[in-house]
Order: structure tokens, then C-alpha cells, then sequence
């Protein structure tokens, strides 16, 4: 069966290909057209498609759109309401729903010989939950949580033998994703996007709201929860996008940061509860992408794994749409299933650029010396990730025991210097340094760094005592692997700084051009590109 899965309606639109049981390519929209995000998430933007995705998907596998035996869309229109009847603020939203049922239409001509008979529509929250509940081998209780969808914004439910058991499922208003993104715009930052910066800005506050924000979000005994109206300036001011950040901001943003944790603990033992006791808790949908919750879940619930959809946001409903359709699971192998490049395409763009270049014994041994003497790496390798997460493939690569290099990565990057930077560490040397969940390959949850060890890696260690590991594991990431064990030889620390290869307000990395322009517009050492190096003193001089 061939079933290509698409996410359009909201943001991060996406496509992914699944091909006779094996996802053969998922990449956003954002890494073709270089839009963050591809488009905001307005009534008016519903009817753009990720269509350089899609094409490129289909192009990975020689497949036409005639080939295909459906197209999953991850928003059912015949399932929506008057957004006035849900409590929602929204006098457009009936734009959205009218391009969503034109979606067959809008797919056929953007996609050539594709029937638009064959595209199905898939509720968007069982496209989340499909997109991590089919994504492991065996059953499992499942959890999604976002802004909205159709109507909803919430579902609990379990997967057995392939099949889909929704509990609950939380109507509109009430939403946990919506109360985040609040915050955010309160907080001066880009909602639907920058909800990650009110997460690392949460550790350094107090949670001095907390009493209240335990009155206003309150979980139900049905396996819900309500929110009621919140006076945000009441507790503290609306920063504008370039207003100073005060202390009251910070105290915002804990006290409801550590509100949303209990929830999900509380929504989560619920659901375990609810399953007859399943063992796994897999979760979906862009507040799953909130690594500190995650992190107590696994540890405050009888859960035994919690295994999270590394592309957990929107685009992740792009494969979980398709999952759904042709209802099988299919365990989660690798993010990497974007585009890649053969060493001899890399080195004709190399050379197209009139770079410098070696061709080093080892590329992996050529970065850790670069790295040792406190250089910064671009290091551009396989295929791109699917997702949100640097993970090894698209990465910017630093020394973790200089005390600088968080200030220094930030101004690479051009971001806020409260921002953390995160490490990878060879998966055997995790016990070593952290305590938390393991394995941890898809840098979703948040861990405890050991006494020992806070001052010999401080640029990867937040104010909180916390880092958001990744581990590396030699079997599915041989070269980065070999890279940290090359770096450990040489300084005796077995972590590296993992951030991803970009700069403020642009896409990741995708190209081997884009990989090349950010390293000629950045501070940065050496660009590890395939088995190619080359090195900044000798490119420019400098």
C-alpha cells in the first residue's frame, strides 16, 4: 500500500511516504520553501499545501501521484463546529473549514494524475495519536495534546493490534496548547512558534502564581480539564516583541510551566488508569514537545516507557495521518528521512563554490580536533532530520566545558542568551553524567546533570541543574558516535554541544548550499559536509 500523508491546515505543514509497510521519506514544507514554519497559522494561509514536500516525496520513492493508493489529510472539515459555538475568538475560521474540504481539489492540482476520489480525511487528533501510537511496536495508552483541532484539543485513548480506543477527548475552548500560546504572545514572543523559548525562560523564575493558576486549570474526573478566563497583565505586564524581560515575566512563565506538568502527570495517570494498566504512554501534538513535562511524566507515573513522536508537533500528523490509514504499526527507526546527498553531489557543490576542501581519513576524528581546541563545527551529515531536533545530521557542534560557549553559540545563532544549548553523549557513558530517562535518541525530555560533573560541562548545564540529552548510539549513528569518542580521548569529556544548524528566525539547514552560506555568514571553524572539511582559516583567511 502507498499512502502519502499530508498536514496543511494549521502550520508546519508536511508530507510523508509510506510505502508497503516502511516510511520512505517525511520532511517540512520549511526545509523546501525556507518559510519558518512554512506559513502562520491563519484561516487564510489553510489552503497552502506542502507541495515541495510532497513532490519530493514521491520523487524519492519513483513514484507519480497516480501511483498512490491514497492521500491522508490530517483535519476531517465534516467533524468542525462555528467557532463561536466552541468559545473561540475566531470570525475566519469558517475560511479554514471551507479550504479543507477543498483539499482533494487543491492536492489534485498541485500534485498532476492524483484523483482527488482518493484522498481521505483523518481527524486531526487521530492523526497525532497514530503518529506516535503506530510508531512503536507494541500496545499502548496514548496522549495527545495541542492547540486544537477540529473541535478538540485533547485525546486519550489506547492502541491494540493497530486499532485506535478513544477515552476522552476535551472540546474547545479548554485547551492547554491555546493557554501556552497566550502566554507566549503575553510574553512578547511569536505564538505557534516560540513556545520553547517561554519553556527554558520558566527555570529562571519562581512559580510565585502557582495558587493561583491551580484554581484556573483544573483537571476533571472524566480525564479532561478546565480552563478559566485568565488576567494575564494582572500578573504581570504584556511585554512587547523588544520590551525588557523582568522578573515578573520569568515568574509568569514558571508558574505556568509547572502548572502544565502537573496537569499532564495528572492526565496521564488517568490514562494509564483508564488502558487497564498498559505499559507504554506514547504522546503526540506540539505540547509533547514540552521536554520538562515530559520528564515527569516518566518519572511520576506508573508508566514503564514513555516514548514521544520526535516530530510531535503539526508535521508529525503528515505520518500519522498516513498511519492511520493503512492502520498498521510500523516501529519508529530514524528522523532521519528527509533529503540527502551522495559524497560526489556534496563535493561538485563544493567545488561549484570555488571552497577549499580536504578529504580527511576521518571526518569524525577532523571535527573532535576542531572541537578540543574550542572550535564551533557545522556538521552536515546524511539525511535531514523530521522534526524540530537537531539530531546529529544538521547539527552546530561546540565544546561543552567552556563556560563561554553558551554566549558564544547564542551569538552565532543570534538568539536570546537565556536560551540553552543542549549535549549528546555516547549512549554508554550516559549513566556516567545523567540521571533520567533512557534512552533519550530524540533529545525530548530533560535531565538531571551529576554534582561531578555541572562544572566540567557547565555551557550545557541550564541555571535549573538540567540538560535535554541526546543519546548516540553507535548502531543507528556510527559517525557521531566515533565523533564523541574522539573527542573524549582527546579531553576526557564524552558530551558535545548539540544545537541546531540555523540562525535566529530561518529553517534548518537543508541544502548543501545552505550549509555553505550559513558557514561563510557565521563565526563558525569547520563544516564537516559529508567526508569533506573545510576550514575557515583556510576559506577566508580568517
Amino acid at each position: 500500500m502507498r499512502v502519502l500523508g499530508i498536514n496543511a491546515i494549521f502550520h508546519d505543514p508536511a508530507a510523508a511516504l509510506i510505502v508497503d509497510g516502511q516510511v520512505v521519506a517525511a520532511a517540512e514544507e520549511e526545509r523546501f520553501s525556507r518559510r519558518k514554519h512554512g506559513k502562520r497559522p491563519v484561516p487564510f494561509a489553510a489552503w497552502e499545501l506542502p507541495e515541495l514536500a510532497a513532490a519530493w516525496c514521491l520523487d524519492e520513492a519513483g513514484l507519480r501521484p497516480d501511483d498512490l493508493d491514497a492521500v491522508a489529510y490530517s483535519f476531517d472539515p465534516g467533524l468542525t463546529r462555528d467557532a463561536a459555538s466552541l468559545g473561540l475568538s475566531d470570525p475566519w475560521d469558517h475560511v479554514r473549514v471551507d479550504y479543507a474540504r477543498r483539499a482533494p481539489q487543491f492536492l489534485a492540482a498541485a500534485l498532476p494524475s492524483l484523483d482527488p476520489e482518493q484522498v481521505r480525511f483523518v481527524p486531526h487528533h487521530v492523526a497525532h495519536a497514530a503518529s506516535a501510537g503506530l510508531s512503536v511496536p507494541e500496545d499502548s495508552a496514548t496522549l495527545v495534546l495541542d492547540g486544537r483541532g477540529e473541535v478538540a484539543s485533547h485525546l486519550a485513548g489506547a492502541f491494540r493490534g493497530g486499532e485506535l480506543e478513544i477515552f476522552k477527548s476535551q472540546e474547545l475552548p479548554h485547551s492547554l496548547g491555546l493557554l501556552y500560546e497566550d502566554l507566549t504572545r503575553h510574553l512578547g514572543f511569536l505564538h505557534s512558534s516560540d513556545e520553547y523559548k517561554v519553556m527554558a525562560l520558566a527555570s529562571y523564575g519562581r512559580p510565585r502564581f502557582l495558587d493561583q493558576f491551580r484554581e484556573l486549570v483544573r483537571t476533571t474526573d472524566d480525564g479532561g480539564f478546565t480552563i478559566e478566563r485568565i488576567d494575564w497583565a494582572a500578573m504581570a505586564k504584556a511585554r512587547t516583541a523588544d520590551g525588557e524581560m523582568t522578573d515578573a515575566h520569568a515568574d509568569l512563565a514558571s508558574s505556568v510551566q509547572v502548572r502544565l506538568e502537573e496537569v499532564l502527570v495528572e492526565l496521564a495517570k488517568w490514562t494509564y488508569e483508564r488502558s487497564g494498566g498498559l505499559k507504554t504512554l506514547t504522546m503526540a501534538g506540539g505540547t509533547a514537545l514540552n521536554c520538562v513535562a515530559n520528564a515527569r511524566i516518566a518519572a511520576e507515573t506508573p508508566f514503564e516507557r514513555v516514548w514521544v513522536q520526535p516530530a510531535a508537533g503539526d508535521s508529525g500528523t503528515a505520518l500519522g495521518a498516513a498511519l492511520a490509514v493503512q492502520s498498521k504499526n510500523i516501529p519508529f527507526g530514524t528522523a532521519a528521512l528527509g533529503r540527502g546527498w551522495t559524497d560526489e553531489e556534496l563535493e561538485a557543490e563544493l567545488q561549484r563554490a570555488a571552497l577549499p576542501y580536504t578529504r580527511p581519513e576521518s571526518i569524525a576524528a577532523e571535527a573532535a580536533r576542531v572541537l578540543a581546541d574550542n572550535g564551533i563545527v557545522a556538521w552536515y551529515q546524511g539525511r535531514s532530520e523530521y522534526g524540530p531536533r537537531a539530531l546529529g545530521h544538521r547539527s552546530l557542534l561546540a565544546h561543552p566545558g567552556d563556560s563561554d560557549t553558551q554566549t558564544r553559540m547564542n551569538n552565532v545563532k543570534g538568539r536570546e542568551q537565556f536560551r540553552p544549548i543542549a549535549p549528546m553523549v555516547r549512549a554508554e557513558r550516559f549513566d556516567d553524567i545523567f540521571t533520567g530517562v533512557y534512552p533519550s535518541p530524540y533529545m525530548l525530555f530533560v535531565h538531571q546533570v551529576k554534582p561531578e560533573w555541572k562544572d566540567r560541562i557547565p555551557a550545557v548545564t541550564h541555571v535549573d541543574g538540567t540538560a535535554r540529552v541526546q543519546t548516540v548510539h553507535t548502531e543507528t549513528e556510527p559517525l557521531v558516535a566515533e565523533m564523541l569518542a574522539e573527542f573524549e580521548r582527546r579531553t576526557g569529556i564524552p558530551v558535545v554541544v548539540n544545537t541546531s544548524l540555523n540562525t535566529a528566525g530561518r529553517p534548518m539547514v537543508d541544502t548543501p548550499r545552505e550549509a555553505m552560506e550559513l558557514f561563510g555568514s557565521a563565526p563558525v571553524d569547520l563544516l564537516a559536509i559529508g567526508p569533506f572539511a573545510v576550514h575557515r582559516a583556510k576559506a577566508f583567511g580568517a
